[in-house]
């Protein structure tokens, strides 16, 4: 017997489908689509084909997230503990100006 995953739990409102649409006007990628919302990219191609949110227009340029490829959830990790090591390095350097001592 096959266990499924749990869900994510990430349900694309008809806002969402408007930009969806509008990112594949623009010739995004659906893989690249699905990453930005973080959802399967068989939510996109739904979309896609019209079995979802037939109805919804394209968003307009302007309210379309900038395009991908967007950062793994690895690159993200090694970008955050990045910002965590700059983070720690300029507080003991503002402590350092504040006290004379480094921290």
């Amino acid at each position: 017997m096959t266990q499924r995953a749990t869900s994510s739990g990430i349900s694309l409102t008809a806002e969402d489908a408007a930009i969806v649409k509008g990112m594949l006007a623009r010739g995004d990628r659906q893989h690249d689509i699905a990453a930005w919302f973080g959802v399967n990219g068989g939510r996109i191609a739904e979309i896609a084909t019209g079995m979802k949110y037939r109805e919804a227009e394209p968003a307009p340029t302007q309210y379309l997230p900038p395009p991908g490829p967007y950062l793994s959830g690895r690159q993200a990790a090694v970008l955050l503990a990045a910002l965590s090591k700059a983070k720690n390095a300029l507080d003991s350097a503002e402590a350092f100006i504040r006290t004379g001592t480094i921290r």
